[in-house]
């Protein structure tokens, strides 16, 4: 196998804003793009579409790394489902956010270069040498010069406005053979034994921050078209699967039990964030206001006795190419490739 060095990535020169995106580093960004924009005492991306509804600071990188290690227990320890195999070349993580996920696959797959996009400049500067980061808006109109055995996007909450235009271009931009998969939590909440009452602030919550987020731009019941998006992109072998994800440690079982605490962290921990944005720009609320529909949503989701839960949805396609394929990227009886070390 031929070495992967770092020029085999080559991007225009410029972005939307003058950046250097060619070989640029997240320590070469102009201040103004570090800093971000300071609203209601958070902190928020400044470069390309500023109208992304979530914060970047600390606070909201401590609850990214904590959904990736719910999402790795969730998947058994794997990273992602489509069936790349052992040796990919090149991987592209949309929205990478902290970047946690592109440094596990970049460590999991010495044989990829992994490339991490996102609005802002948070990813930490010790990588593995197979991984780096962009800063860049993924609604734009892309300008690889090359493309990607694999591309993968996981919870791009708040995040985008036109799903088909974005599954189009990840089909452009994925090698023949070579897949893409979309992976995002699905908050509408559900409950299977009717233990959750209809008014609890879990469920009203879940419904207000759909509905806002389908007024604000960002509909978050996405997910649910995401196998139709991939297809209607030219995308074949589609397979879509829904996980449950508990709202908080309710189930008996361990490893459920613990997924449920991770989530039930997340909300606590991630509601203002949720809403801050979305509720202002849909309903035009101040920050007391949000806050204050918040806390009956932060006292029930500690209620064990109601079992609800959201879904994570994952689905992913290859893109057609010759036929007889041989090489050990697509060997799809390797699934045990996209687990971590």
């Amino acid at each position: 196998m031929d070495e992967i060095g770092p020029d085999h990535f080559v991007f225009e020169d410029e972005g939307a804003d003058g950046i250097s995106l060619a070989g640029s580093s997240t320590a070469s960004v102009s201040s103004s793009i570090v800093q971000g924009i300071d609203e209601y005492g958070r902190r928020y991306a400044s470069y390309g579409n500023v109208g992304y509804g979530m914060p970047i600071d600390e606070d909201e990188l401590d609850r990214i790394d904590l959904k990736h290690r719910l999402y790795t227990l969730l998947l058994e320890e794997k990273f992602f489902l489509a069936p790349i195999g052992r040796n990919p070349q090149r991987i592209l993580d949309l929205g990478t956010g902290s970047g946690i996920w592109a440094i596990d696959v970049a460590d999991a797959f010495p044989s990829a270069e992994v490339l991490g996009i996102d609005l802002a400049p948070i990813q930490p500067e010790w990588v593995p040498t197979n991984c780096r980061f962009e800063i860049d808006d993924v609604e734009e109109q892309w300008t690889y010069r090359c493309q990607f055995d694999f591309i993968h996007s996981r919870d791009f909450l708040f995040s985008i406005r036109d799903w088909q235009k974005l599954a189009n271009q990840c089909f452009e931009y994925t090698k023949p053979n070579g897949y893409t998969e979309l992976q995002c939590l699905l908050p509408e909440p559900h409950c299977d034994d009717d233990s959750t009452p209809s008014d609890s602030g879990v469920i009203e919550f879940s419904e207000k921050i759909c509905d806002a987020s389908a007024l604000a731009g960002w509909c978050l019941r996405e997910p649910n078209h995401f196998k139709t998006y991939l297809q209607e992109a030219g995308f074949e072998d589609v397979t879509e699967v829904r996980f449950k994800v508990p709202t908080s440690p309710w189930p008996k079982d361990k490893r459920m039990k613990l997924i449920g605490a991770f989530e039930m962290q997340s909300l606590l921990q991630g509601a203002s964030a949720f809403s801050l944005r979305t509720f202002s720009r849909a309903y035009g609320w101040t920050q007391e206001q949000t806050e204050l529909f918040l806390m009956k949503m932060r006292t029930d989701v500690r209620n064990l006795k109601y079992h609800t839960y959201y879904e994570f949805v994952v689905a992913y396609g290859r893109k057609p190419g010759p036929s007889g394929r041989s090489n050990d990227l697509h060997d799809s009886a390797v699934d045990l490739a996209a687990t971590s070390p």
